[in-house]
């Protein structure tokens, strides 16, 4: 199995303030705040697109290793599905625009899962193909798609915007991919979808109902159990637990379930709102950034997506 080379993440140029959301949805600045935890984060400004962001990463990424276009062999565009034009090809797309002309482009759906999802594929991939490179593209639009105007959908006024990109290959990986564990609960399907409102998407709740939280909690144990069984570790061996930041009472939740010390995570919540299936990648980059990373260690990144999806992925960390 092969493992990710580098990555790049990219932050979009505008920004959402908890104090406008509470001028258009009459929510208050105080229960706002508990939600996004910051007064404002990055989002899309008019005229900026996802895919742009993920040209953005990936150029930087190419360019950085020196990577030759044509050992590309597969680009891989993730996210919810909505993109930027309706009917449109984004992997093509952003292949076009940083000239790779010899790789399989296509998209993978799968919300705030998908970038996890992609890598696992290009990991087993990659080790079948010596010399190649599979590149994964996380780019979504999450906050062109909450509506600020109504107030049952205030959970989702966090939705953040990034832009990721994420090299792999079978050959001196910096991030050895060791096992991904993922599950979807169909009851959960129904629970928000789309609906066309005003020349765009926007997410609507259904019927509020009780027990996501616990889900939440309960898959991603039995996922991270499952993991740490086949990757022969224990719980103790975990170095970094890295988890989207969608929900902070949950993480905080999980971890205190796991016996995971709040030190080996990540709590990027004080200046970022949930930032797609970036998110663990930030918290990554923060990490590698910050030279908190030692060789061998054992990093979870924990993901999960409506649908109802979750997964866990281990990376050991070469150095």
């Amino acid at each position: 199995m092969g493992g990710i080379v580098d990555f790049d993440v990219c932050f979009p140029s505008a920004t959402a303030d908890i104090r406008d959301m509470h001028q258009v949805s009459g929510v208050s600045v105080a229960d706002l705040a508990a939600i996004t935890h910051t007064e404002s984060f990055p989002v899309l400004a008019d005229g900026e697109t996802a895919s742009g962001l993920a040209v953005r990463a990936a150029s930087r990424l190419l360019e950085r290793l020196g990577t030759d276009r044509s050992a590309v062999h597969e680009v891989i565009y993730t996210g919810s599905g909505e993109w930027d034009i309706p009917f449109w090809s984004p992997a093509a797309k952003v292949a076009g625009e940083l000239g790779i002309r010899n790789a399989h482009c296509y998209e993978l759906t799968n919300f705030c899962n998908a970038g996890l999802t992609a890598i696992r594929l290009a990991a087993e991939s990659t080790g079948k193909r010596p010399g190649t490179y599979t590149l994964v593209l996380l780019g979504d639009r999450l906050s062109r798609m909450v509506d600020y105007g109504d107030p049952d959908s205030k959970a989702l006024f966090n939705f953040g915007d990034a832009g990721a990109a994420v090299l792999l290959a079978d050959d001196n990986p910096l991030f050895r991919v060791l096992h991904s564990a993922m599950r979807t609960d169909p009851g959960w399907a129904d629970y928000y979808q789309g609906e066309w409102r005003d020349g765009r998407v926007v997410i609507r709740r259904g019927a509020h109902r009780r027990g996501l939280a616990s889900a939440y909690v309960d898959n991603f144990t039995r996922l991270v159990d499952e993991t740490l069984t086949v990757t022969g570790r224990t719980i103790g061996d975990v170095a970094w637990f890295l988890i989207n930041q969608g929900d902070k009472g949950m993480h905080e939740r999980l971890l205190t379930t796991l016996g995971i010390p709040a030190e080996r995570s990540v709590f990027n919540y004080g200046r970022l709102g949930h930032m797609g299936g970036a998110d663990t990648l930030i918290a990554l980059d923060g990490l590698m950034e910050e030279k908190k990373l030692r060789e061998g260690d054992l990093i979870l990144l924990v993901t999960s997506a409506m649908g109802f999806s979750w997964g866990v992925t281990a990376l050991e960390y070469s150095g």
